[in-house]
């Protein structure tokens, strides 16, 4: 079959992950993975090395992903969709059937990350997170699963305070509970309390990995992401447009690391414990922008469309990964400026 047209990962970067990670696989040989959120940003990385470390250590493992609608998936992803090793399970998360047979691992992933979704219809952003993560807690019970991920947020830390300069896992602030905007940050919070309650009344080992910002393939261009929205202004020839004061402090994983850190979260993690996962290099908006124009040749305007309030500290959303670096030997490994030029390498040539 042709590859003509896909966008496939890069083998460097698969490579780059099996590498990592290569001494953690032999927990799944033999096993089967059960994966929501399988087709989104998170779900596709996490695919993608999950078959490319069972095809070089010959693990023999089988996932079986959930998903609204499966054909879609064979639409957008047929290399993955074709693999020996996948199959589907469809149905809602926040009510699905549960599949028949045992699981070892369970990655939740599934969450609605839509901006527009949170401001126009923050119930079902929440029911989505909350009931969605009971719903798979309890077939994580059913069929005796030994080990259950959560992919959480930062946004549960709600507003970070301007003397903080990277938030630890130990904060403990917290979104707003009467503003609508905060149903993905209340959601994750519920969310990671149940994890804590299936794992002490049940005795699922569970471990909740709490994502800030990312880049790299599969990063949606054309949605809330300012760095996706930059690279996409870019790769039609500019101007960058910042539409606000450009002056938040962001920082940034590359995918391929997140994977890495994901995987091992997964593996090595300690039982009902939370990891910050993504990057201590803070950086704002405004410079963003300028790095991602750099990356262009010839280099793209920028535009800032708003101005400044001296009077105010940035706003900052950047993490403390101290615990994922002490406990898991985890860290960034691909530099910002690199995983920016690697993300735009994929949208210029789909085919690996």
């Amino acid at each position: 079959m042709s590859m003509r047209g896909r966008r496939l990962l890069p083998n460097g970067d698969l490579d780059h992950v099996l590498d990592h990670t290569r001494d953690l696989w032999d927990e799944l040989r033999g096993q089967r993975v059960f994966i929501t959120g399988g087709t989104g940003f998170f779900g596709r990385w996490l695919l993608e090395t999950l078959f490319w470390a069972n095809d070089r250590l010959c693990l023999d493992l089988s996932a079986l992903v959930l998903s609204r609608s499966p054909e879609a998936f064979r639409k957008a992803a047929p290399h993955l969709a074709g693999h020996r090793a996948i199959g589907f399970h469809t149905g809602d998360v926040r009510a699905f059937e549960f599949p028949a047979g045992k699981f070892s691992h369970i990655i939740h992933a599934a969450t609605e990350s839509s901006a527009k979704l949170n401001a126009e219809e923050p119930l079902i952003m929440f029911d989505t997170i909350v009931d969605g993560t009971r719903r798979t807690l309890e077939f994580a019970r059913h069929c005796g699963v030994r080990k259950f991920l959560l992919t959480s947020s930062g946004a549960i830390y709600g507003k970070q305070p301007p003397e903080v300069t990277h938030i630890p896992e130990d904060h403990l602030g917290a979104p707003d509970p009467i503003d609508p905007r905060s149903a993905y940050g209340e959601g994750k919070r519920a969310a990671e309390t149940l994890c804590t309650l299936f794992s002490k009344q049940y005795g699922i080992d569970t471990r909740i990995a709490r994502c800030f910002a990312f880049v790299g393939p599969y990063l949606p261009l054309d949605v809330h992401f300012a760095i996706g929205n930059f690279i996409r202004d870019g790769l039609k020839g500019g101007p960058i447009v910042v539409e606000g004061d450009g002056t938040p402090q962001r920082s940034y994983l590359y995918a391929a690391d997140l994977a890495i850190w994901l995987w091992t979260i997964l593996f090595r993690g300690q039982n009902n414990r939370i990891y910050n996962v993504g990057s201590e290099e803070g950086v704002s908006i405004s410079e963003l922008a300028h790095m991602v124009a750099a990356s262009f040749s010839p280099e793209v305007g920028v535009i800032v469309r708003g101005k400044p309030d001296l009077r105010k500290a940035p706003e900052r959303y950047v993490p403390s990964t101290a615990r994922a670096n002490r406990e898991l030997g985890l860290a960034p490994w691909i530099s910002l400026s690199a995983a920016i030029a690697r993300t735009i390498a994929f949208h210029r040539d789909p085919v690996a």
